[in-house]
């Protein structure tokens, strides 16, 4: 029997096992990812666009300020070219940090998703680790005959080195970005991103979306 949130959307009862992701004992999904950092370009755009807000916010409201108390429109113009020049150096810079970290992770972001009923999780594994080696971990969760799953999966929640939870009463964004295997699943103040490979890709969108009955789709 579907169930049906606050909102009135559906909310389906999957058993789903797809390419990458699988329902693990503890009743949770889990997947793994491996991101390409050179190829991808999600992490330079997410940095970039926080740079992009600040220098136009300073052009604003300096380049304002000399148009409204001086009415200097040259001044309000060459600051703006100002900015410019610095929004191309903070490009050019960004670049060459996600370049240097990507030399850093020997080119792959390699992040662990958990997801169940009341959030989804984006748990980032340490540079050290291999695919193959968080793939494995994750089988132990698989198997329903699993004897603990919840003491295997702390194990290997132990193993990640940050994580970002996004609470699904508390999300006000479902933003889905196919190209990039993303989904941006954002709150007031905390933005996650929720990569998954493109054969699980709907599966994933659809079991957030029906559950985020504060968000909003795009």
């Amino acid at each position: 029997m579907e169930q049906v949130n606050s909102s009135g959307k559906v909310i389906p009862n999957e058993t789903y096992q797809g390419k990458e992701v699988r329902l693990c004992a503890d009743g949770k999904y889990r997947w793994v990812y491996e991101m390409n950092m050179v190829k991808n370009p999600t992490i330079f755009l997410t940095v970039f666009k926080i740079f992009f807000y600040i220098i136009l916010a300073g052009w604003l409201i300096f380049g304002l300020f000399l148009y409204l108390i001086h009415g200097d429109v040259k001044g309000f113009l060459d600051f703006g070219k100002a900015m410019l020049i610095a929004l191309g150096i903070m490009a050019a810079l960004t670049l060459l940090g996600v370049l240097l970290l990507a030399a850093i992770y020997g080119g792959k972001y390699i992040v662990l998703f958990e997801m169940d009923e009341e959030e989804v999780k984006h748990i980032q594994m340490p540079r050290q680790f291999k695919k193959a080696q968080a793939v494995s971990m994750l089988a132990a969760l698989v198997g329903i005959a699993a004897k603990k799953p919840t003491t295997a999966g702390a194990g290997l929640l132990a193993a990640g080195k940050t994580a970002s939870t996004s609470e699904y009463k508390k999300v006000r964004r479902v933003v889905p970005r196919r190209a990039f295997h993303l989904i941006k699943v954002n709150q007031l103040l905390e933005k996650n991103q929720i990569y998954v490979p493109d054969e699980d890709f709907d599966f994933v969108y659809n079991y957030i979306q029906s559950r985020c009955c504060n968000a909003r789709s795009k």
